[in-house]
């Protein structure tokens, strides 16, 4: 301990705090230069109200005569070392040095300046704190009982009229969706937060509080709107800093509440537009960013003066680690602080839960970034962040871990984590087997199906719904009037032409004209023939022996057909199959000859062992059997376009044949598969997604 205290800065303020959580008073220690609160505790506080005395030891034995305290040189010793970390001592003569090297300590290299000042950084844009001192006065009715009273009846009546018309408010929102109403959105999210950012500041000076500096925070290169509101430490009632802090969100609810009153009394037009986007904008952007207390937005301040933790993001973090070092290596280490176990718990789970939601947003900031803008940006931002919020967390774990290595080596529990750990990793990067689940189309391997050709009528049906049949039986019979009048005028055509080139030897002026005749002969034949064909298609064969199935049992000959009107098809009961498509992902992992399970939707459907028949070796550009799309509740995801289905992403049909026979009968069924595919690493599909984009982006 020194045998003299060191001296304070004259600039310094004490005033009154509130009180802590665990009841005891609290004082706000103020710097003015840099504009910086400090919160001291009541042995802070009566050591510093005594810091004119000069001599430690007096400090201390006046303290424990006077006050129920009782202070040791360690309390006076922490005290000096915060004072000096944070600069509110007065610089002493010769310390320069110490201060450059204080200085270059907290500006860090300048890797580790880029990297701060990329995840977050401010411009300052305004000083609005003479301005704000004249218009608050002017404003004071916004406080008023009278003004909440009427911003609560307005929000009756707007949910109201909303009510009464949600289908045209819901449509109105469709219509918003578009490259316009994105701008018109951006409009007005852009009013609402700059009222929101007023409405901290003119409850900041209600309170007579200074605001210093209006402008833009970039939070991972995304701008977000700020008031420094610092001021409001010195507010010793914990109703007027909640006041300060929900204010924002108090404004853009007002402000929603107005703008919904006002679409449903407004005519068609700009103003009642305007008034919608104000409407569904503000209460939604303030409730879901500024109200979160994951991030240090206005949420964030609630939750720790509310909890009275002021600092609360870092102190539980402190608190999550010490928990997960308890759980691993149970090292009987003393919590960083002594809270009730409730509220320890509370703290823990909300550490996890701010570590989780910064991830997850940050990745999404990146991946935004990496889709809609610069690719290569993405992945730098995609990197970054994977070092940031994990590596180096991770790192200075480890780092801490190692300081403890003596006590983890006879700690049991840490042995038993660290073979948790080895089993784990041995199931990461162990194989497993695996399995391909997919939706699959059961149907028969052989199948015609018969459509109805064009200006057709039902002459004759020979084969009944479910009667076999063999190969070469008439399944149907049609006709059509256009069609004989076609045979009829090409036979009659072919007929003359022939008896013409037959006689054209007897004459010698028809001789000239022979091979012209022949020409117009073999284009009658051919005409014949293919009228021949056409007249097949009203005329089906079975190309094989099999049952006839999906007959219309009110079919009556004579009937007009639609084109392509299903009439039934022929299946050959023999054999079945299922076809599926599968990703790229999946298709690596499947090979000819592999086993499968079919298990049909229903209750009533059959289950059938199956084996690969064939694979596609190129992606199908077309879906044909519609069954399995996503729209008709199958897996593969489509589009379609002018009645024709395709996949939105590579995949590839696959055909598997059933062990089993089925009845003729039995429909086509939709189902699920199960495919045994190949052994596989669960890590290495990860690794092997990164590596694909790697090597994509790097243009290879």
């Amino acid at each position: 301990m020194q045998s003299v205290l060191p001296t304070l800065r004259q600039e310094l303020a004490i005033g009154a705090g509130p009180r802590l959580a665990d009841g005891q008073p609290s004082w706000t220690l103020h710097d003015p230069v840099r504009n910086l609160f400090f919160q001291l505790d009541w042995p802070s506080f009566e050591m510093l109200s005594r810091w004119d005395l000069g001599d430690p030891r007096a400090v201390l034995a006046e303290i424990n005569r006077d006050t129920a305290l009782q202070l040791d040189s360690e309390a006076l010793d922490r005290l000096m070392a915060f004072l000096r970390d944070q600069q509110l001592l007065q610089p002493a003569s010769g310390s320069a040095a110490s201060l450059a090297a204080l200085r270059d300590k907290q500006r860090g290299n300048w890797q580790q300046w880029l990297l701060h000042n990329y995840l977050f950084f401010r411009i300052p844009l305004l000083r609005p704190d003479r301005w704000l001192t004249w218009l608050q006065p002017r404003l004071a009715f916004l406080f008023s009982p009278a003004f909440r009273g009427l911003t609560i009846v307005a929000g009756v009546l707007g949910l109201a009229g909303v009510f009464r018309d949600w289908d045209r408010f819901s449509a109105t929102l469709m219509d918003t969706l578009s490259w316009n109403g994105a701008l018109l959105y951006g409009a007005a999210i852009v009013f609402a937060k700059t009222c929101h950012e007023m409405g901290h500041a003119l409850t900041a000076k209600r309170y007579g509080c200074r605001v210093p500096t209006m402008g833009l925070a970039f939070l991972v290169m995304w701008p977000v709107a700020y008031t420094d509101t610092n001021e409001v430490w010195k507010l010793a009632r914990r109703g007027q800093r909640l006041a300060v802090a929900g204010a924002g969100i108090v404004t853009e609810l007002g402000i929603a509440v107005w703008a919904t009153l006002a679409w449903t009394w407004l005519p068609e037009g700009g103003p009642k537009q305007v008034a919608f986007l104000l409407s569904t904008t503000t209460w939604i952007t303030t409730l879901a960013i500024n109200a979160s207390p994951f991030m240090r937005f206005d949420g964030y301040y609630m939750l720790s003066d509310c909890l009275g933790l002021p600092n609360l993001h870092s102190r539980a973090f402190a608190l999550a680690r010490w928990d997960l070092r308890e759980r691993l290596f149970a090292l009987g280490e003393p919590a960083p602080e002594a809270f009730p176990r409730r509220r320890q718990t509370g703290l823990v789970l909300f550490a996890w839960a701010v570590w989780i939601y910064r991830l997850v947003l940050f990745l999404g900031i990146a991946a935004l970034v990496y889709h809609f803008f610069i690719k290569a940006v993405g992945i730098v931002l995609f990197v970054v962040e994977m070092g940031w919020f994990v590596a180096l967390p991770v790192w200075r774990e480890l780092q801490a871990w190692r300081a403890r290595w003596p006590a983890l080596r006879r700690s049991p529990r840490a042995r038993r984590s660290a073979l948790l750990a080895a089993l784990l990793a041995f199931a990461l990067f162990l194989p497993w087997p695996d399995r391909v689940h997919t939706s699959g189309l059961l149907q028969p391997q052989t199948r015609l199906a018969l459509y109805a050709p064009a200006q057709a009528v039902l002459d004759a049906l020979p084969v009944a719904n479910g009667q076999a049949v063999q190969p070469g039986q008439p399944l149907l019979r049609l006709s059509s009037a256009e069609l004989d009048l076609r045979a009829s005028e090409a036979g009659t055509r072919h007929e003359l032409l022939a008896w013409q080139s037959a006689a054209s030897g007897l004459d010698a002026a028809s001789r000239q004209d022979w091979q012209v005749l022949n020409d117009q002969l073999a284009f009658a034949h051919a005409e014949q023939a293919a009228v021949g064909t056409d007249l097949q298609r009203y005329r089906p064969v079975a190309p094989f022996a099999g049952v006839m199935v999906d007959v219309d049992p009110d079919l009556r000959p004579g009937e007009w057909l639609k084109s392509q009107e299903y009439l039934g098809s022929l299946v050959a009961a023999d054999r079945w199959q299922v076809v599926t498509y599968v990703d790229e992902e999946a298709v690596r992992r499947i090979a000819h000859g592999d086993r499968a399970l079919f298990v049909a939707d229903g209750l009533a459907g059959p289950a059938l062992r199956l084996t690969v028949a064939s694979i596609d070796r190129n992606a199908s550009r077309t879906l044909g059997e519609p069954e399995l799309a996503s729209l008709f509740g199958g897996d593969v995801l489509v589009r379609e376009k002018n009645g024709t289905l395709f996949p939105e992403h590579a995949v590839y049909r696959v055909v598997l044949d059933a062990d089993s026979a089925l009845p003729a009968t039995t429909p086509a069924w939709r189902g699920r598969v199960a495919i045994a595919g190949q052994w596989e690493v669960p890590a290495m599909r990860f690794l092997r997604s990164a590596a694909s984009v790697a090597w994509r982006e790097a243009g290879f």
